[in-house]
């Protein structure tokens, strides 16, 4: 989630725009009398523009696992009754729909704005970059779980090594590894810098216009979030709460993420594949549900505006109108 045109509640103004915002509203926001779940708060852009789109009786829940993204939203829903926020994860959507009463198959829409947020990155304190120093943390929920200075500091080498190459496909994670059991022995690593640096000094071979930190950071993030063991629980709760007609909007940020979504609403869309000669009729066999249109990116005014814009990916799915069974389980 590269979130934006966050709403700062006490500063009273704009910090940062999300990407893909007027569109992923645009598929989204359908039916603005309906139900709809922003599982990736953050600040708050597409929830203020999904309620300027809602309609009658619409309503709309906020998710996130950061403590400071809820305390936005919760600003937010003090000002517009329409709204509710929930701490937690998008994985957990049915336990926040459930609080509203909201029963599976009743929803009409759900965004997913994948990844760690604008305000996350740019928060030294969150220890999410190497760009700036700070605690080793990366927990986009700071209120449970540990951190990534924690885990570094006590896992196995192999299993350090195994995360590094699974979750940010960094050829050199033995090497990365190696050096940080050794790093640790000496001395606990506890900043962002200080983990940067060995990775920097770990990797023998350099990618042109890339910090030699990048995949791991992000491997280790992904790790500690949980966040594609998450992706995967949430797009399955989703399209259980999903509605006839109703809308999945999915925007990920690398391919590992873009990877599950694509594959997940390849085969939703797909339907049971039968073999040939089977005496059945198309229609018994149509699948409920149907990719909406190609993938999206950003424009190249946006990328401008924003670089965090360029690996956006947007896909949507919608469960047919016409369908009248159970939502998948």
């Amino acid at each position: 989630m590269i979130d934006g045109r966050s709403f700062d509640p006490e500063a009273g103004q704009s910090l940062h725009r999300s990407v893909l915002l007027d569109q992923a509203v645009d598929l989204l926001v359908v039916q603005p009398g309906g139900r709809f779940i922003d599982g990736t708060f953050g600040r708050g852009g597409h929830s203020r523009l999904i309620l300027k789109r809602l309609e009658g009786d619409g309503r709309l829940i906020g998710i996130d696992k950061d403590p400071e993204a809820v305390r936005f939203g919760e600003a937010l829903a003090a000002e517009d009754g329409r709204f509710v926020v929930y701490h937690g994860s998008f994985a957990d959507m049915d336990d926040a729909a459930s609080r509203q009463d909201w029963e599976a198959g009743s929803v009409t829409g759900v965004l997913l704005d994948l990844g760690v947020s604008s305000p996350q990155l740019d928060d030294a304190e969150r220890g999410f970059s190497f760009m700036s120093n700070g605690p080793l943390d990366m927990r986009m929920d700071t209120s449970r779980g540990p951190s990534a200075a924690e885990w570094l500091n006590t896992a196995a080498e192999k299993e350090i090594a195994d995360v590094i190459w699974r979750f940010g496909e960094e050829r050199f994670s033995r090497r990365i590894a190696r050096v940080v059991v050794q790093q640790r022995a000496e001395e606990p690593l506890a900043t962002t810098r200080q983990f940067a640096e060995l990775v920097r000094k770990a990797v023998p071979k350099k990618e042109k216009h890339k910090h030699p930190a990048t995949r791991s950071f992000q491997a280790v993030r992904i790790f500690i979030n949980r966040e594609l063991e998450d992706l995967e629980s949430g797009l399955e709760k989703a399209v259980q709460l999903l509605a006839p007609g109703g809308r999945l909007v999915v925007i990920s940020f690398h391919s590992l993420e873009d990877r599950i979504v694509k594959r997940f609403m390849r085969d939703l869309s797909r339907g049971p594949q039968l073999p040939r000669g089977l005496p059945v009729r198309a229609e018994e066999v149509e699948p409920p549900y149907r990719t909406v249109g190609k993938a999206l990116k950003a424009s190249e005014p946006e990328i401008q505006e924003n670089v965090r814009a360029r690996s956006a990916v947007m896909r949507v799915l919608e469960r047919r109108a016409d369908d009248k069974g159970v939502a998948s389980e």
